[in-house]
């Protein structure tokens, strides 16, 4: 039962106005809504500005809010020679319209590139460019075609971000949820403003809470509830798929700790089975997290945050940005080559040179194979005799995430030794390597799991840990099962890596069966994650040894 006396303690930020070297207009799209659209120009003789290409910017962060500084990001665009143009996404900030996640970004893209090319300082050619939400809208817009976007530039993105997973008819498997999958919309999307609010996961059914956010709030999220108690079937790409749709040259960037990274490579893996793309396609993969933390600068301090602090901005913009001013160089300007481009440019974490390949995994990287044993190794080869190994996955106790904020995981980057002694969580450790070793592409596990309850959720982690027993996070990956009672071979995606293990060190797998609350934890019983108040223990299992034991894969460069 809600309490309605109940109030939730929040932070409101609202619409910052214009800068002075911003020019606001309200563009009006197709069906009469207004979005507001900021205009930045280079100088020009007797204040006129040639014709030239434009950089375009879509967000529903606040375009002059402090959280993205993008207005910062234009004047260093700016003065690169480029027009920059953002805009407050529909019924965000100070444009019009009613917020509402993903739906309306496609033609309201094509209607904004439309006003751009009508304008004198526009040469007709326009690049877009932007992280995680303001990439998606650049794949959004490719979607609808229009023909003066002539290239994209997403970073930490992809076509299916925020995704919540719905079981589809004879499938198994699905992606497990992740809280943010509910809760950006009640937080980036429950009105103009955004609303910075705790969320309370002391307690079932956890969809209360957000109740009591709304009784505070004083009114509804209409992107929330079209994801309740199931997602609304509504199409984000009304015009066709963003990759259906004439391809384009694409910059993406995709960081080795990213936790929205399953969607960057998602669209990677689409673009490889459609040859117009994938001869337009360009990757960038770093060792960075969501927000841009760099694994270079670890342990970071608040003098490395780029939002507090300018100097720390204008250090990381010619890492941040100039990729993509070389990008548009060649596909908005016509300076340089194409050809001259690396098809893919790679960070091993903690290093500074960035490598050239031209395909992922690099040449010379090789699968090995290592094996989940009975004793709690990573060996070679497999035991002979097949046996299982049990824990019990309860969601009153769930393994705690490692982390407060997942899209920061590099700021905190914890030390997980203690996830490795909790009852609920199985641990393999491999061999002390004698020589540095170079993992270099995909990471994935194969393992043949069942549950006492009707689904299960398996994930696992990959971890570096050192001699003094600090154990720090390399990859990983999750899936649900369903109708978990039966065994169940799963392939779990643990993303992509660029890590070099050192000597002394040894490579760590765990298996649990939660992440609380970067993911919702499974009730037990069957019931839905975000409505069920009551849970039920289960043990869960996974084979080891013989033809259908766990077996995990890395890419290794010699």
């Amino acid at each position: 039962m809600l309490d309605n006396e109940t109030t939730i303690p929040f932070e409101r930020l609202t619409a910052r106005p214009p800068g002075p070297l911003a020019e606001e207009h309200m563009v009006r799209m197709r069906d009469g809504v207004r979005l507001a659209t900021d205009v930045y120009l280079p100088a020009g003789d007797d204040d006129v500005v040639p014709p030239g290409p434009v950089v375009l910017i879509r967000l529903p962060y606040d375009k002059n809010g402090e959280y993205t500084f993008i207005p910062d990001i234009a004047t260093y665009m700016v003065d690169r020679g480029y027009r920059v143009v953002t805009q407050d996404v529909r019924g965000k900030f100070r444009s019009e319209g009613e917020a509402i996640l993903w739906i309306n970004e496609a033609y309201d893209g094509y209607d904004t590139i439309d006003w751009i090319v009508a304008q004198g300082w526009s040469d007709g050619v326009v690049g877009m460019w932007g992280d995680s939400y303001y990439g998606y809208t650049q794949l959004a817009a490719a979607s609808a075609a229009h023909p003066a976007l002539r290239a994209i530039a997403p970073r930490v993105t992809g076509t299916g971000l925020g995704d919540v997973p719905v079981r589809r008819p004879g499938e198994r498997t699905s992606e497990v949820e992740m809280g943010v999958g509910r809760l950006y919309p009640v937080t980036h999307f429950q009105a103009n403003d955004t609303y910075h609010w705790e969320m309370d996961w002391s307690a079932r059914p956890y969809a209360d809470a957000v109740e009591r956010w709304f009784q505070t709030v004083g009114e509804r999220s209409p992107s929330y509830d079209l994801t309740m108690p199931e997602p609304a079937p509504l199409r984000r790409f009304p015009a066709g798929h963003p990759f259906a749709a004439p391809a384009i040259p694409m910059l993406m960037t995709i960081g080795w700790w990213d936790n929205c990274a399953p969607w960057s490579w998602a669209d990677h893996a689409q673009v490889a089975e459609r040859p117009a793309w994938a001869l337009n396609e360009w990757l960038l993969l770093e060792d960075i997290d969501h927000e841009n933390n760099s694994f270079a600068k670890v342990p970071y301090t608040e003098d490395d945050n780029p939002v507090t602090s300018a100097q720390a901005r204008a250090a990381m913009f010619p890492r941040y940005l100039d990729p993509a001013l070389e990008f548009f160089d060649i596909f908005l300007r016509g300076q340089g080559s194409a050809s001259d481009l690396p098809r893919v440019r790679w960070k091993v974490a903690g290093e500074d040179e960035l490598h050239a390949a031209p395909s992922w995994p690099p040449p010379g990287a090789a699968s090995v194979l290592l094996y989940a044993s009975s004793d709690g190794r990573l060996r070679d080869v497999p035991e002979p005799g097949e046996t299982a190994r049990e824990w019990t996955h309860d969601a009153e106790a769930p393994v705690p995430s490692p982390v407060d904020n997942a899209f920061e995981f590099l700021r905190e980057f914890p030390d997980e030794r203690e996830l490795a002694e909790r009852d609920d969580v199985l641990v393999f450790d491999g061999d002390v390597a004698e020589s540095s070793l170079l993992l270099a592409g995909p990471v994935g596990l194969r393992a043949t799991i069942a549950s006492s309850g009707p689904e299960m959720d398996l994930f696992a982690r990959l971890a570096d840990v050192a001699p003094d027993g600090a154990a720090h996070l390399i990859a990983r990956g999750q899936v649900t099962l369903y109708d978990a009672a039966e065994p169940a071979s799963v392939d779990v995606d643990m993303g992509h890596t660029a890590y070099r293990l050192a000597p002394g060190h040894r490579l760590r797998l765990t298996l649990a069966s939660s992440d609380f609350p970067e993911f919702v934890p499974a009730p037990g019983n069957g019931g839905h994650r975000w409505l069920e108040a009551d849970t039920e223990p289960n043990r869960q299992s996974v084979v080891l040894g013989g033809d259908a034991g766990a077996v995990l894969t890395l890419s290794i460069i010699r």
